[in-house]
């Protein structure tokens, strides 16, 4: 019974996978259809913004403000998506248990002040763990890479360590999509390995029949303009669901932190994609 069920799960994965492989070159082109029931949610903040979503078995593409599906904004920590998967690539990482030293300085954040595992350093989002791999990387491989996965406008100025936090490389919600879809998919132009080690490190929920793997990210501009992200795919039986949520506002208040994650989950929760929270 549990090798008919192995196999049987075997294969809707490997279904899950080659239908992904087929639309991750689609995408770009695909038409967008509201989805009505998220709008409220994300007024209700009174942040501007948009919540995309990719019904993979279903091929249907959702959003709560589909112009901005298209609209880059600077990715901010959601880059360190790709940042994991250059640092694999290239050696700098061995797999998520490889240790990415503290650079000694003390900072607020108290679980950034000493070594970091990857896997612990994505968890927590430590930025200076991954400025670090970013500047062992080097402009030129890292240039090399963005190039090969077409990451976004491709634009590495503003510093080695910066350009993805206060720089100029800029990402679309859709474009997001995309490069989960890809990754997923193992059908980035990169080894089987490292994809594979970038979706552990990536899971963050487990439940009966379902899982979350997703990336946060925030950043503060120095025109004052935040930018809040929440990226990622949802596992459910033999569906799955990428999403891509950006918000932004010029005055951000307490509650722009929280509303990274919550709006794109409320929305989730609402359309039957993640269970509700207890």
């Amino acid at each position: 019974m549990m090798n008919l069920r192995s196999s049987c799960l075997g294969f809707l994965l490997a279904f899950a996978i080659l239908s992904a492989d087929s639309v991750s070159a689609q995408l770009a082109d695909h038409g967008i259809e509201s989805l009505p029931g998220g709008v409220p949610i994300l007024e209700e903040t009174g942040f501007s913004g948009t919540v995309l979503i990719y019904d993979l078995r279903a091929d249907r593409l959702q959003a709560t403000n589909p112009p901005l599906a298209d609209a880059r904004r600077i990715p901010a920590s959601t880059f360190k998506v790709v940042n994991s998967l250059i640092a694999l690539e290239t050696g700098l990482l061995v797999d998520e248990h490889t240790v990415i030293a503290w650079d000694s300085v003390v900072r607020s954040r108290t679980e950034l002040n000493r070594d970091l595992e990857l896997a612990e350093a994505f968890r927590v989002s430590a930025l200076p763990h991954f400025q670090s791999l970013a500047r062992a990387a080097g402009s030129g491989r890292m240039s090399h890479y963005i190039d090969l996965l077409q990451y976004g406008n491709l634009d590495l100025n503003g510093g080695i360590d910066q350009f993805w936090v206060t720089g100029g490389l800029r990402i679309s919600p859709r474009e997001q999509l995309e490069l989960l879809i890809r990754l997923y998919a193992d059908d980035l132009p990169l080894s089987p390995t490292t994809m594979a080690t970038v979706r552990r490190v990536m899971r963050r929920e487990e439940w009966p029949g379902g899982a979350l793997s997703a990336k946060t990210g925030w950043a503060r501009l120095p025109d004052g303009h935040e930018v809040g992200w929440w990226v990622g795919w949802v596992e459910r039986g033999s569906d799955v669901f990428f999403f891509a949520s950006m918000i932004e506002s010029d005055d951000p208040g307490a509650d722009f932190g929280r509303a990274r994650t919550g709006v794109a989950r409320a929305i989730l929760e609402d359309q039957g994609i993640l269970p509700h929270a207890d």
